[in-house]
């Protein structure tokens, strides 16, 4: 574990995943730094009691003053988003690498003890997720070669340079390959959301305006788990904090077909919508499960909270930023109307 007086680097701490983990590394009393190339008003979450920078981590001048009087790096950072934004943005996350390997150098020459990686799924050999009943990926899986198409290949490539810092320099590197990753305070518009927040944004919009359709991309039965942000920094932290070294699944084994996504969350909301499908839109492959064979042998858990208690509360927080952006109150009333609630 940390030694618990050098702060704990996050890496990618304006995003996602990133606000979550140091969240929670505050409250369990690390010290933290966390970094991300956006300026803090862009973050999703800011921490006052962190000490937040604002550097580019592809630059190694940037990851030398991140890691200075660092114990640990979490390495979150990554130019990504959902598959609309992986799809068209190949170049820009193959560019990803050079934050994976700057952070490595530096990370050696500073003399941290430990440097965990976030990987993903999507460095599995697509052929064998080609199909909505697709065998589960186990970690074999990666190899051969055939991951997502820039993506994919980056986060494979950013792997072998942590085992090779590993076997080459003795340096503790500690992977894990996240497999779609959900929850509150996440992009849920713009472009680089997920699933599961594009699902909930379409929903509350549904909701909220008096809609009675849903645009889903692809033909709704391509299938995937979906892993709640909390299972993703408790499994982070463990495999962070273990002697395991090879990369290994992050990921809820509850397997899902999109339309069985926008069932949950229908639900959820009270409301039962038409279906516009959109075949010409970017759905990624037919279908991919994370196997936890491995997660369980190695630390008797695996991510288990529920798909619909998870999509309960990232419902309830992007129908209330959605309700701001409309101008709207809690209720779903206009701001300031007549039949809005006054404030306590």
């Amino acid at each position: 574990m940390p030694n618990g007086t050098a702060p704990v680097l996050v890496t990618g701490a304006g995003g996602f995943i990133g606000g979550q983990l140091v969240a929670t590394l505050l409250e369990q009393g690390s010290a933290v730094r966390a970094v991300d190339q956006k300026p803090t008003s862009d973050w999703y979450q800011v921490h006052e009691s962190a000490e937040n920078l604002q550097l580019d981590c592809s630059l190694l001048e940037s990851c030398r003053e991140a890691v200075d009087g660092i114990d640990w790096v979490y390495n979150l950072a990554a130019d990504m988003g959902g598959m609309g934004f992986i799809e068209n943005n190949r170049a820009l996350c193959m560019l990803s690498v050079l934050i994976n390997t700057h952070m490595l150098m530096a990370a050696k020459d500073a003399g941290i003890g430990r440097f965990f990686y976030s990987s993903s799924a999507c460095v599995y050999a697509s052929d064998k997720q080609d199909s909505p009943d697709a065998q589960a990926l186990s970690e074999a899986d990666a190899y051969p070669a055939m991951p997502e198409d820039g993506y994919g290949w980056e986060k494979l490539f950013s792997e072998r340079m942590c085992r090779h810092y590993l076997e080459d320099f003795g340096f503790q590197t500690r992977v894990a390959r996240y497999h779609n990753v959900y929850g509150p305070n996440g992009t849920w518009k713009g472009g680089r959301e997920k699933a599961p927040a594009a699902i909930c944004r379409k929903v509350a919009e549904c909701e909220l305006q008096g809609l009675d359709e849903i645009e889903i991309w692809g033909d709704g039965q391509q299938t995937r788990s979906f892993m709640y942000v909390d299972d993703c920094v408790k499994g982070s932290q463990m495999i962070a904090a273990s002697d395991f070294t090879e990369p290994i699944n992050l990921g809820s084994s509850e397997l899902v077909t999109i339309n069985q996504l926008v069932d949950v969350v229908e639900e959820i909301a009270g409301l039962k919508l038409e279906r516009r499908y959109r075949l010409d839109a970017p759905q990624g492959v037919r279908g991919r499960n994370s196997d936890n064979t491995l997660i369980k042998q190695e630390f008797g858990w695996e991510p288990d909270i529920t798909l619909r208690d998870g999509l309960a509360k990232t419902y309830e927080w992007v129908r209330g930023e959605l309700a701001a952006d409309l101008g709207l109150d809690a209720a779903g009333e206009p701001v300031g109307s007549a039949s809005a609630e006054p404030a306590a």
